[in-house]
């Protein structure tokens, strides 16, 4: 590597060519970096203090060499982002020099071609930068003078936009921008092929601009080792589709959430969001990923990507599938990707079918929105579908995705129709999250002409008005006020109309009987709003009755006979092979005894979902595996909790970090129960253990 300081005019004017290879990002500067750089520009070009500002290094391989001196095109490995940006300002104040030369070096013959063009060249070879796929076709465009392609890059098309209006707001002053520019500094980093590792460079770069996101990580660390053939056969195969389907937009706002998704899927852990990259490298290493090819790779990232656009992205073709996963993303149910993604896969494969896959997708959708109308915390919801795959019996598939989520317990439950139908019923449901989804899933249930819920608007029958009118009050009864405030955005007092103003706060039989009033109406949610005489406390819970039960059958819960949900349950009971009277040290009557009692009810009342196993050196409490080990000694309950030792929380620091000792149980983290007085706080360090199994820690 040779490093030098340069200014980045020189540096342009005497370099042949830089070229964005393929398996570099597109160009992503929005206008808070251009203004950023602008604005620089300006300060460097008005202050006669300032006589240099450094705006990052560009860093490029130049085969076998370390000068720029050659004609050989330069690869860039970091700084497309500033000389990308720099093209477009030089472009944009070109087109305002005409044959002006406010500084020496700087009219539109001079910029053009020392910096955008290279006048004696033919072909592609006469342009100084070189950018990938869209970005090409639309930088080329503007050095030439030319209209935009129409499908271009909305990047470069709104970055020159933004310096030309800038440019224009000087009204003509120009020599402040060309002082400016001829300050600006960079670091010239020269790398060798032979003796420099480009991807580690790439890796540890720490620029001023935007930061690389963990697919562009990803995409380089894919590609950046491959011989250029390969690369480019890649790229063109799998990685540019992948682009395109995503969207100019999509790409850089999804992608790394996909890539978190298809790694939980794959290796049944879910990665942080900012450790990606990192989870994918260890991905592909692993000997059976490693022994398949980078080309068996990238082909299943590219397939589950276009899983990913599909159900995320709105790109499904089915009619039915598509208003399904439209559903799911109206919800917000991210958490359940990783499956979906599975199972659309085994679509895909015809390992299930497409009504199957419909069933499941809605009872996804089911499951979330119940337990949502039931306020049950979603802390769980993403290791409870980073894990449902386990569950699959794939030659009983539709069933045996049922049984599982029967078979869920506590806060991981589906909550049943009476419970559902209670909550849903007296839920604040205008302040619900995405409203407009279940007013239109109860509207439009198995109808095959749909209503376009979003052409109406919500109507309280009830007003929201606080200063209810003397009618309204004469209606609501004595209590009109409690009436008022605890029915007000439920259920039974919410549906749809296109008459809002109309309606405004008019007494409930005006609405009623008005054109078109609920008596006219041809909304489902309004049927039977025709025979009601009068609105009040009764009205609206006979509604809400009336509303859940259909509710019922529209986020249906999942139904099998109690005989094939026994096959799917652990019924027979194992005999012990060993029980507490096989541990001394608990032998009734001891004061280690006593205090095990009491730490086996607190823990088994955690969670209906924990049970106790005793095994022949210590006893174990699981939930889906171990969380705490008792291991019997004669004076102290010695406790395994299985998390990581620097994850706990122990500000008393009775715990010690027993990581890759010799020990019996399961865990890190060593703790010693002695007495009564410490439970309290020990189980404090086991609901610890305890939440980060089922999930409550998850981000």
């Amino acid at each position: 590597m040779k490093a030098t300081e340069a200014k980045l005019l020189d540096f342009l004017k005497k370099s042949p060519q830089f070229v964005i290879p393929i398996y570099q990002r597109t160009y992503s500067w929005s206008e808070q970096q251009c203004r950023q750089l602008w604005d620089d520009i300006m300060r460097a070009g008005t202050n006669d203090g300032i006589s240099a500002h450094f705006i990052g290094s560009v860093v490029y391989i130049e085969k076998g060499l370390y000068q720029v001196s050659s004609q050989s095109p330069l690869l860039v490995i970091d700084g497309q982002q500033r000389l990308t940006t720099t093209m477009l300002i030089l472009e944009a104040l070109s087109r305002h020099l005409g044959d002006t030369e406010p500084l020496e070096g700087f009219s539109a013959k001079k910029l053009r071609n020392y910096y955008l063009l290279n006048p004696l060249e033919d072909g592609e070879r006469a342009y100084k930068l070189l950018l990938t796929q869209t970005d090409k076709e639309s930088l080329l465009a503007l050095v030439t003078q030319k209209p935009l392609p129409d499908d271009g890059s909305l990047r470069i098309k709104e970055n020159f936009e933004f310096f030309n209006s800038q440019i224009e707001r000087l009204n003509g002053e120009l020599e402040t921008l060309c002082r400016g520019l001829s300050k600006l500094i960079i670091v010239d980093i020269a790398l060798s092929r032979d003796q420099d590792n480009p991807q580690l460079i790439f890796e540890s770069m720490n620029s001023t601009g935007k930061a690389l996101s963990q697919a562009d990580l990803i995409r380089n660390y894919v590609l950046m080792g491959l011989e250029p053939e390969h690369q480019t056969r890649l790229y063109r195969d799998h990685w540019r589709p992948m682009e395109v389907e995503f969207g100019q937009e999509g790409y850089g706002v999804y992608f790394d959430s996909f890539m978190r998704h298809y790694l939980t899927v794959k290796t049944g852990e879910i990665p942080r969001l900012d450790e990606v990259y990192e989870a994918f490298k260890q991905h592909s290493r692993r000997a059976e990923v490693a022994s398949a090819g980078v080309d068996s790779l990238v082909a299943e990232i590219h397939a589950f990507a276009r899983y990913f656009c599909a159900m995320a992205l709105g790109k499904e073709t089915d009619k039915q599938l598509g208003m399904a996963f439209k559903d799911l993303r109206e919800l917000k149910v991210d958490v359940a990707y990783p499956f979906l993604l599975e199972l659309y896969h085994d679509y895909q494969q015809d390992n299930l079918s497409q009504d199957d896959f419909h069933s499941a997708i809605r009872l996804i959708e089911a499951y979330v929105f119940r337990r949502a109308v039931c306020a049950i915390p979603t802390n769980s919801l993403n290791k409870t579908f980073a894990t449902f795959h386990k569950s699959l019996q794939k030659n009983r598939y539709l069933e045996s995705v049922k049984a599982h989520l029967l078979g869920l317990k506590s806060y991981r439950r589906f909550p049943n129709d009476e419970e559902f139908k209670r909550e849903l019923a007296v839920r604040d449901l205008y302040n619900f999250r995405s409203r407009s989804y279940w007013l239109r899933r109860l509207e439009n249930f198995e109808r095959k002409e749909r209503v376009p819920v979003d052409e109406y608007t919500i109507e309280h029958i009830m007003p929201q008005n606080e200063n209810l009118s003397v009618r309204w009050k004469d209606e609501l009864g004595p209590e009109w006020k409690r009436v008022h405030e605890t029915w007000l955005h439920t259920l039974g007092n919410l549906t749809l109309t296109g008459y809002n103003s109309e309606y405004s706060d008019r007494a409930f039989i005006e609405k009623r009987d008005m054109q078109g009033g609920f008596r006219q109406s041809p909304l489902r949610l309004n049927e039977g709003l025709g025979a009601v005489e009068a609105w009040n406390e009764d009205s609206i819970k006979n509604r809400a009755a009336k509303l859940a039960q259909e509710a019922v059958r529209v986020w249906a819960a999942p139904v099998l006979p109690d005989e094939i949900l026994d096959t799917y349950r652990n019924v027979a009971v194992k005999p012990e092979a060993y029980n507490l009277e096989d541990h001394p040290q608990l032998a009734n009557g001891t004061p280690m005894r006593a205090l095990f009692e009491q730490l086996r009810k607190e823990v088994l009342a955690l969670d209906p979902s924990v049970t106790e196993e005793v095994l022949k050196l210590y006893i174990a409490f699981k939930a889906e595996t171990n969380f705490v080990d008792v291991v019997p000694q004669k004076t102290r309950l010695r406790l395994s909790l299985n998390m990581p030792f620097h994850e706990l929380s122990d500000p008393k620091g009775m715990a010690r970090d027993v990581t890759n000792l010799g020990r019996w149980g399961n865990g890190d983290v060593e703790v010693g129960l002695s007495e009564e007085s410490e439970l309290a706080y020990v189980m404090g360090l086991i609901r610890q253990a305890f939440e980060k199994q089922m999930g409550n820690d998850a981000d």
